[in-house]
């Protein structure tokens, strides 16, 4: 069974960084695609990044040029990360890790396997 497990959320003031990982394990061979997702109170559950099994990334305009994904495969272990930079206010929410073997994109829909999440607090 394919579990996902985030670290790295925290409080920051504006401009600041964090960074997040997660840890994915369980799985036969590695997914199609990775991403991270976030939700704030009363919104919906966006995308952030993703990243392909090859190692390339695609951003939500909100967050380009300030979030970077990247991702490490060692034998039978695979991290995801997302380093966040220059963080503002409206990046508070709940992050989200998701995996899928077959899809590859910012829906949530196109993915089967998340993570429990980590909170992300930014004060201004």
């Amino acid at each position: 069974q394919v579990q996902l497990v985030e670290s790295g959320g925290g409080s920051v003031q504006a401009g600041g960084s964090l960074r997040l990982s997660c840890a994915a394990s369980g799985y036969t061979y590695g997914p199609h695609s990775m991403a991270w997702f976030r939700q704030a109170p009363g919104n919906e559950r966006e995308g952030v990044a993703v990243i392909d099994r090859h190692g390339s990334g695609g951003y939500a305009d909100s967050v380009k040029g300030r979030f970077t994904i990247s991702k490490d495969s060692t034998y039978a272990k695979l991290t995801l990360y997302l380093q966040m930079d220059s963080l503002k206010p409206e990046d508070t929410g709940m992050y989200y890790c998701a995996a899928d073997w077959t899809h590859l994109g910012l829906s949530p829909d196109q993915y089967a396997y998340w993570g429990q999440g980590t909170h992300v607090t930014v004060s201004s």
